[in-house]
């Protein structure tokens, strides 16, 4: 029985040694990020015959095992995905809407000062200083609008700077794990440190993208993203990766790789930083610059409509203050084609009518024979375009002209019509006597079916025969349904200065000026000129200056100050909203990790009781030895 003895008090030494050890690598790792705390399992060995008995032979460690609890990992990874995708939203919007609040502050204050100089050569509209600040606030106004612009230029850098770099993690990760897979088929999944290390890289891995995790037998793990993209298929890792957009080059697309196939992932069914990061860009910063290209449409159409409205200090219709809506440095990046194209086409974008414009963009789409459809980005609405000529029309606010090449059935094109406005706005104005105080009166005939608008082009000769002033006003009878339209004209009492003659539209020129004629009337329409002119005059000055509260963007329903405002109360909703979800998303993650630390984390008061309690069981083991060495000597003694 000693020997029987004291191989049980060996089994017991041994147990309590390897459970002492189990609980001290615990305790030692408590702190350790992605530890899982591992216990010993422990059996009695089988039972051994003596006579018609049984005796018990000892103990012995039959496993040691991670505390794991599948469930509770997913959904800490689950919360991880979404506390991840919310902080990085929050974070962006945050940076956006500090750039519209502070930084943003002179795009307002631009427009505002320029209404005080406009105010203020109105009371002296012939002083060439108040000519000179005027010209000098419109610089400003500019300068603050391609500013602003760079400034959302620098958010779209540093937005496609951060997915390029999460995307190399992404591969880093990848890598990683599967080299842990390999060395797990290997031990059959047996090494608890290499599965730890696999499970915090995958815990990593879930704050950039959503993770599907499909264990195997060999203990390795097949990895998912966004429930689409495989990432690493047991020992084999994919790789994650950007090119550049399509149609926009520095919009860059998420690209997943696997031997020499490469696809374009759909980055809204990502998560995770990857997903907030092409959302907040696609979703907020995209939309904002166009719209503050709509703005600076809008700045640029009203003022310089208004110019042509009025006589500049040389009795000159007004010229252009602001760069042209449709000048080319304006109409960069309006129009981007699919490179699955397989027509020829080159289109453009020409702004009709910047207060139809809603800073949205479009898909164009065409299919043979003769259908073009306009997809609204925001709404959804599909509108259907007339080809006339080489022009698409239908469009609110814009027409788009197939400049070069065919159409192939199924090409496809983004409309951005405001794009590229906002960098491009500048003040072309350089000479203070250009500025068109002065005011001209182009009177519409009450019967007119007001089908028809009528501006300046020109003043060509003051002194010209019958030359429209005050008291001398001249009327124009003006038939655009003539074939060809003819045009009649007849002075202060109504007598005729000819017959009927034809002219070439839009422009009509007579009597020493040229006018443009926008008409879809079916009848004849007449309209009054009096073009006089007085230094001293501010009639135009004070029209201009009314712009302030006139309501011309977004169909009528905003000016132009609102436009602006309304991006920034936009964004600054945004944020606000991010900020609550990312409060929300924090709390389940902090409830999924206490759940998941109650199962698999460090508790040091139970393993401060188990060390006793093991160290209490080797020292009882270690007496059993010296106990059984002592039967075994007495029963020596007994034989001398």
């Amino acid at each position: 029985m000693s020997l029987d003895l004291m191989n049980i008090a060996r089994t017991g030494v041994l147990a309590s040694q390897s459970q002492l050890a189990i609980t001290s690598n615990n305790i030692a790792n408590a702190n350790t990020a992605g530890y899982n705390r591992q216990v010993v399992s422990q059996s009695a060995l089988d039972s051994q015959r003596m006579g018609n008995d049984f005796y018990g032979a000892g103990t012995y460690v039959s496993d040691v095992k991670r505390v794991y609890n599948d469930y509770a990992t997913r959904e800490l990874r689950i919360g991880s995905t979404a506390m991840s995708e919310s902080q990085t939203t929050f974070g962006k919007m945050s940076e956006l809407d500090q750039i519209f609040s502070q930084l943003g502050k002179a795009v307002p204050q631009g427009l505002n000062d320029f209404f005080a100089s406009m105010n203020a050569l109105a009371d002296i509209p012939d002083d060439m200083g108040m000519r000179g600040s005027f010209l000098t606030s419109a610089n400003q106004l500019a300068s603050a609008v391609n500013q602003m612009q760079g400034h959302l230029d620098g958010q779209m850098t540093q937005t496609n700077d951060q997915i390029a770099a999460v995307t190399d993690r992404i591969n880093e990760i990848s890598t990683e794990l599967g080299n842990i897979n390999r060395e797990l088929m290997k031990s059959q999944g047996q090494d608890m440190q290499l599965l730890d290390k696999q499970d915090a890289l995958i815990l990593e891995l879930s704050e950039y993208a959503s993770v599907n995790v499909v264990p195997l037998d060999s203990g390795a793990k097949s990895i998912m993203l966004g429930g689409s993209v495989m990432l690493v298929s047991g020992e084999i890792s994919m790789q994650m990766g950007t090119s550049q957009g399509d149609p926009y080059p520095n919009e860059l697309q998420i690209t997943a790789q696997s031997g020499n196939k490469s696809m374009v992932v759909d980055a809204t069914k990502v998560g995770g930083q990857l997903g907030a990061l092409v959302n907040y860009r696609d979703e907020t910063l995209l939309p904002s610059q166009m719209e503050l290209g709509q703005f600076a449409l809008g700045v640029s159409d009203a003022f310089n409509k208004a110019q042509e409205q009025g006589f500049d200090l040389n009795g000159q219709v007004g010229a252009n203050i602001f760069t042209d809506i449709n000048d080319p440095s304006m109409q960069i990046g309006r129009v981007g084609a699919l490179s699955t194209n397989t027509g020829t086409a080159v289109l453009g974008v020409n702004i009709d009518d910047v207060g139809e414009l809603s800073g949205s963009s479009y898909e164009l789409k065409f299919t043979a024979p003769s259908t073009y459809e306009l997809k609204d980005a925001a709404s959804g609405n599909i509108t259907p375009l007339t080809l006339n000529g080489t022009k698409l029309e239908g469009a609110n606010g814009f027409s788009i002209n197939i400049n070069a090449g065919a159409l192939a059935s199924g090409d496809t094109f983004e409309i951005r019509p405001t794009s590229g406005a906002a960098s491009s706005l500048s003040v072309e104005m350089t000479d203070p006597k250009g500025i068109a105080a002065a005011g001209s009166i182009i009177t519409a005939d009450a019967g007119n079916t007001g089908n028809s608008q009528v501006s300046l082009v020109s003043i060509n000769d003051r002194n010209a025969a019958n030359f429209p002033i005050k008291g001398a006003e001249l009327t124009f009878e003006i038939d655009p349904s003539a074939t060809p339209p003819t045009y009649e004209v007849f002075d202060v009492d109504g007598t005729s200065l000819g017959a009927a003659a034809p002219y070439t539209p839009p422009n009509i020129t007579a009597h020493g000026f040229t006018f443009e004629i926008d008409s879809t009337a079916t009848t004849a329409e007449r309209f009054t000129f009096d073009l006089s002119f007085a230094e001293g005059d501010n009639t135009n000055m004070v029209n201009m200056a009314k712009l302030n509260e006139a309501k011309l963007m977004n169909g009528g329903k905003t000016t132009l100050n609102d436009v602006f405002e309304d991006t920034k109360l936009d964004v600054g909703s945004k944020a606000k909203s991010a900020e609550i979800s990312m409060g929300s998303a924090e709390a389940i993650y902090n409830q999924a990790y206490t759940r998941n630390q109650s199962v698999s984390g460090v508790n040091l008061d139970e393993e401060a009781a188990n060390l006793m309690r093991f160290q209490q069981s080797y020292q009882a083991s270690a007496r059993l030895m010296t106990t059984a060495n002592e039967i075994f000597n007495t029963l020596f003694s007994s034989l001398r």
